[in-house]
């Protein structure tokens, strides 16, 4: 069966997750990457995926692989410190590359487009509070643009804090490796406030619904939340058990990124994102709900472990 999606990041940590959804669904899937001894350790159980190697800057690959493809996922990050001048650049080559076939762009969005703003609806004004939260909006600007001339379709599917197998980033990773090691778990700010997290199984669980329901607009956009816990205290606390480590949490005070920002760039990045764990803001996702009412979250207890044994199996 020839493979109608293209997966863009399916080695980072949201892609891999839908990646891994559509193959566990017998989907075919083509994904263009970097490294292709990651990308056959990570879907060596899987067959039907089609692995290219490349890079999505590269138009002229972009263009060649897309030009059949009814869908193209958007799974492209960049480190923070180097956002500027990539994420903007790349979404571009993949308009174009999508524009062949007039193809569904499916797009993780995130919060930073709204600011400091408590509950945010899929029409909430954006109001960014940061360099990042305002290039992100131009980039959605960029697709909503090229939708709206009809050069492809988007599915902008906006996104909390997300955490998962193969979850790698500064904020997450730390948690579960510290967890087996039996040692702290960092986190930064404040622990005794809710915060909204999505575990990435369930993401792409409704990104791939949505994809598969299609759109009835050419730029269409929805919220999905996951779960709001009460604090972070109680969810660090229950890795902790669920790893038998000692409930230990080691918190990062503000100003500590202001020191390290002066020696590492990426800590400067990650400043002016502490608004979000200062305070609580919440993605308001009744819309995706209402669509699907049969859809449950994966229990938190068998998402931590699931998480835990991939660390266990792959990063120790």
């Amino acid at each position: 069966m020839k493979s109608e999606i293209l997966v863009l990041g399916s080695t980072g940590s949201i892609g891999y997750a839908f990646t891994e959804n559509l193959l566990s669904k017998n989907i075919p899937v083509t994904i263009i990457v970097r490294d292709v001894a990651k990308a056959k350790n990570l879907f060596q159980s899987f067959n039907h995926v089609e692995i290219i190697k490349g890079d999505a800057q590269d138009l002229n690959l972009l263009k060649q692989v897309a030009a059949d493809k009814k869908y193209i996922f958007h799974g492209i990050n960049y480190p923070y410190n180097e956002w500027f001048g990539n994420m903007d650049v790349v979404t571009n080559k993949i308009i174009e590359a999508a524009s062949l076939n007039k193809a569904m762009i499916v797009f993780p969005g995130n919060v930073y487009n709204y600011g400091n703003t408590p509950l945010i609806k899929e029409d909430s004004p954006e109001n960014p509070c940061t360099r990042k939260g305002a290039l992100r909006v131009a980039i959605e600007k960029t697709l909503r643009d090229a939708a709206d001339a009809g050069k492809c379709k988007v599915l902008n599917v906006c996104l909390p804090d997300f955490w998962g197998p193969n979850v790698l980033n500064y904020g997450i990773k730390p948690i579960f490796m510290n967890a087996l090691n039996g040692e702290a778990l960092p986190y930064m700010v404040r622990q005794d406030i809710p915060h909204q997290l999505v575990f990435t199984k369930d993401a792409a669980e409704i990104m791939v619904r949505l994809m598969q329901r299609g759109v009835q607009k050419s730029y269409e956009n929805y919220n999905y939340g996951g779960q709001v816990h009460p604090t972070m205290k109680g969810l660090l606390n229950r890795i902790s058990r669920l790893a038998n480590a000692p409930e230990k949490i080691k918190l990062h005070p503000k100003w500590l990124f202001s020191v390290l920002g002066i020696f590492m760039p990426i800590m400067k990045e990650v400043k002016e994102m502490l608004y979000l764990f200062e305070g609580t803001v919440l993605l308001d996702d009744n819309k995706v709900r209402s669509i699907f009412p049969d859809f449950k979250e994966t229990p938190l207890d068998e998402a931590i472990t699931e998480t835990l044994n991939w660390f266990r199996e792959n990063q120790l």
